[in-house]
């Protein structure tokens, strides 16, 4: 199928909305995606769509990621968030592993991949002959419950050595394992995002083989155009930003919804007549807006830049990761105004607003989106330091 011909993103993940939106509770019970909906990822070619082409994907652009990122979210915010952990991290591994890595991962399971996991470097590789001995323990491992393979990061030993890589820091990679390799120890007991799967897991003296991993911070790819190019961090930055526009915008049209038939106990008509919800309604939804536009024409700009042949610089990928912690602070705020509008209706289990008011408060305490994303980024506007790993 052609560029040209295919479905895009956003509409692969508006055929799949209804059974998202019929599985959410499900998701929550079992604490992770059922086999429904994990099949419909695969069958409207989702779980596929981010990777490389030579990986059964599509090299989408920034702004259909995050147009597909937000409709998954606005559907189930669980849902979402695995389209921002599933989706990257195999397309991460697609475009990065080396040949016989790819062979193994991908090409031999024609393409049906899934990897999920936690690329912070939880765990130290001790460097032996072909590969790495690995132990480690890692949490929030979103979307394993499902994946054949899981990532790791870790940072490499040589002897009792650390091995430096650049800024004076150590260097730092991440292990793809087979789902078999690697001990589950669940934990995944938590408020909100209920359904994502994300279980603590550890290896301990695992061999894994140097074809199996790649630089957590590499931008050269040896796969695929130039969206593999901004790396891990920036990529990772558009999928947070987009969740968070799903979830909210979600609150928004629900609360909407439900101000147009709803008359709360004491009023005299519905709650779309009381000008303090036609104010909050305008403000919020002109705050989300806000939040999009930043979002989109910052990742669009520099996506643009980047094919033109600009090399991805430190202060580009402050302004991304800024851009994204931006859009999460509003969209937290936008969710919070509509949860509280909505009044009693909203705080029911089952009700999408009370799922997505759990949803959006555990998503907004990711460490990847919280304060030090803006100190970081300040410091490198100022030109206090050069660069910093943490972007």
């Amino acid at each position: 199928m052609s560029a040209a011909t295919r479905p895009d993103g956003p509409a692969m993940a508006r055929t799949i909305r209804d059974t998202v939106m019929q599985n959410a509770a499900a998701h929550e019970q079992a604490r992770t995606l059922n086999a429904p909906t994990v099949e419909a990822l695969w069958n409207s070619g989702l779980m596929q769509f981010m990777n490389p082409r030579c990986a059964g994907g599509h090299e989408p652009s920034f702004r259909e990621l995050i147009d597909t990122w937000q409709e998954l979210a606005w559907a189930d915010g669980s849902v979402g968030w695995i389209g921002i952990a599933n989706f990257p991290s195999a397309a991460f591994a697609a475009a990065y592993l080396p040949e016989a890595g790819y062979d193994e991962v991908f090409a031999r399971h024609g393409n049906r991949s899934t990897l999920g996991g936690q690329f912070a470097p939880n765990g130290l590789g001790q460097r032996v002959e072909g590969g790495y001995r690995l132990s480690g323990n890692w949490n929030f491992g979103s979307g394993t419950g499902h994946a054949n393979y899981v990532v790791g990061g870790f940072i490499p030993m040589h002897g009792s050595e650390m091995q430096m890589g650049a800024l004076g820091m150590p260097e730092m990679l991440v292990a793809v394992m087979p789902r078999e390799e690697v001990n589950f120890t669940d934990g995944w007991h938590v408020q909100g995002l209920k359904g994502t799967g994300s279980f603590d897991y550890n290896v301990q003296e695992l061999f894994v083989p140097e074809h199996r991993v790649f630089p957590l911070f590499t931008r050269e790819p040896l796969r695929g155009g130039p969206l593999y190019r901004f790396g891990v961090m920036p990529i990772t930055a558009a999928g947070h930003a987009a969740w968070a526009l799903g979830v909210a915008r979600s609150a928004l049209d629900d609360v909407r919804a439900l101000a147009l038939e709803r008359v709360r106990m004491g009023d005299l008509s519905t709650l779309a007549h009381k000008p303090t919800f036609q104010r909050g309604l305008a403000h919020h939804e002109g705050m989300w807006r806000a939040a999009r536009l930043l979002v989109v024409d910052t990742f669009t700009g520099f996506e643009a830049a980047v094919a033109a042949g600009a090399e991805v610089t430190p202060v580009m990928r402050a302004d991304m990761r800024v851009a994204a912690t931006y859009a999460t602070e509003a969209c937290r705020e936008v969710v919070q105004w509509a949860h509280l509008a909505a009044g009693t209706v909203a705080i029911r289990e089952g009700n999408r607003l009370e799922r997505a008011f759990r949803d959006i408060y555990t998503g907004t305490q990711h460490a990847f989106i919280g304060e030090k994303t803006y100190t970081d980024g300040a410091r490198v506007m100022l030109g206090l330091i050069p660069d910093s790993p943490a972007l």
